[in-house]
């Protein structure tokens, strides 16, 4: 297993970590190192790491360092003490907190808490990245304030957390759609361990229509922000909620203002550090 580190000036290092997440859509390790300097990492063998001139490029004037190393024997180890669990309390007390964990860290010991175990090793997804903490975040504010609970489309399902969550929380049918073959492996494989149904598929937004046969009242896209534009573009029809994150937040506008040619408006934004969520609704939703 090769160990390929990017390290970057923490002024612009949000900006790349958006663009190493295209390369790398599986997740990138992140590290803090002084004042002025983050580490990005991903893991992997030398045939699916990202090629050096990709990575040059995305990360520009802000590069300082891109090193591999061969990770020793204890590695895996190591790189399950990055992954740690993620407590988000509900905005009222009719609601479960979400924990989400994985599988190697014990239960929380608290009551009115909804556990969900995934597990790290195939999808991005996890709950710690701030693109998913806020949009599981603007989750729990609108399952406060909505009785109805139907259909869900989770765009860009990863690992399955935002789906399960979701479903934990009484949506149904959910159907997640990514384009990696592993996403939807493990999205399966982890609504199975957290005891719920979801339906995950292999889909393609640039190339293919979304499958809207019934069509959802609340659709989740944790995408970056030429995905979440196609998606605005490509929507056949105007969900009652769209929560929308994966966003910097100097993109947060644009977003909104591709989404309101559908009708929807901005009911809330939560941001963590440079990114942001964004919650649409429809009129009368």
């Amino acid at each position: 297993m090769i160990r390929l580190a990017i390290r970057v000036q923490r002024a612009q290092a949000e900006l790349v970590l958006a663009d190493l997440l295209e390369l790398a859509p599986s997740g990138v390790e992140e590290t803090e190192l002084g004042e002025e300097v983050i580490e990005y990492a991903v893991y992997g063998s030398p045939g699916e790491l990202p090629e050096l001139p990709d990575l040059r490029a995305a990360t520009g004037g802000a590069l300082i360092e891109i090193s591999t190393s061969e990770l020793p024997d204890d590695w895996s180890e190591r790189w399950k003490r990055f992954h740690r669990p993620v407590l988000i309390d509900a905005p009222v007390p009719t609601l479960p907190a979400l924990y989400v964990r994985p599988p190697w860290e014990p239960p929380i010991e608290r009551t009115n808490v909804c556990e969900i175990v995934i597990d790290p090793a195939q999808a991005f997804g996890t709950g710690a990245h701030a693109t998913t903490r806020v949009c599981l975040e603007l989750l729990l504010e609108l399952a406060a304030r909505d009785d109805r609970r139907g259909a869900v489309l989770d765009v860009g399902t990863g690992s399955g957390v935002l789906a399960i969550a979701a479903a934990q929380l009484g949506y149904a049918p959910v159907l997640g759609l990514d384009n990696e073959d592993e996403s939807v492996t493990a999205a399966c494989e982890n609504a199975k361990v957290n005891g719920v149904e979801i339906e995950a598929r292999r889909f393609d937004l640039r190339v293919e229509p979304l499958p809207w046969a019934d069509e959802p009242s609340l659709v989740l896209a944790n995408l970056l922000r030429p995905l979440l534009l196609e998606l605005a573009r490509t929507m056949p029809a105007t969900p009652r909620d769209l929560l929308a994150s994966g966003l910097l937040v100097a993109e947060v506008e644009e977003v909104i203002e591709a989404f309101a040619q559908l009708g929807l408006r901005e009911r809330e934004r939560r941001h963590r550090g440079e990114w942001a969520a964004v919650w649409l609704t429809a009129p009368g939703g």
